[in-house]
């Protein structure tokens, strides 16, 4: 299954993943530093939904939730 949104094309998207130590300097410490950075994927919370075509036929189709609670979906089971 592809985490892609049939409705608004929403995807998986990668960013980054910032480790840090210390305190920082509005706590009186010497400040926060950086000690890694690593990948990582944000994903979409993609959903299967039951839904009636405009054959009225019931189809599947992958959706996320912001679209779903949106009601961008319309005739959802």
């Amino acid at each position: 299954m592809s985490r892609i949104c049939e409705i608004c094309g929403k995807r998986p998207v990668m960013g980054n993943t910032i480790k840090r130590r210390g305190m920082a300097k509005a706590k009186g410490g010497a400040g926060r530093k950086i000690t890694g950075i690593s990948p990582r994927i944000f994903k979409p919370n993609i959903q299967r939904v039951k839904i009636i075509n405009p054959q009225n036929k019931k189809e599947y189709i992958f959706i996320c939730v912001k679209c779903l609670k949106a009601g961008k979906v319309k005739k959802a089971i």
